[in-house]
């Protein structure tokens, strides 16, 4: 019988004990409110998906795509004073 070394090592590289690092942490919770705004607009799409969206719908889906635009457009802001651009 052969090992698969190369696999072995592959798969153990992604192990459990590995954790994110702290500046990846904080890049999440940065962007935290986009993933939210994103998870509300796809829900708003996914609600008229098998039927004509009301007028209701509509202005669900407004409102989503501009928190999800807002929401990207503080993160661009937050990360363009953080580097410097602009100043």
């Amino acid at each position: 019988m052969s090992d698969i070394v190369t696999v072995q090592e592959a798969v153990t590289a992604f192990s459990d004990w590995m954790e994110p690092t702290d500046a990846e942490l904080d890049a999440i919770d940065r962007e935290m409110p986009v993933i939210l705004a994103d998870i509300d607009l796809l829900d708003a799409h996914i609600a008229t998906l098998d039927r004509t969206p009301t007028e209701l719908d509509e202005r669900r889906l407004r409102r989503a795509r501009r928190r999800a635009l807002a929401a990207r457009l503080e993160l661009t802001n937050l990360s363009a004073a953080a580097s410097g651009v602009g100043a």
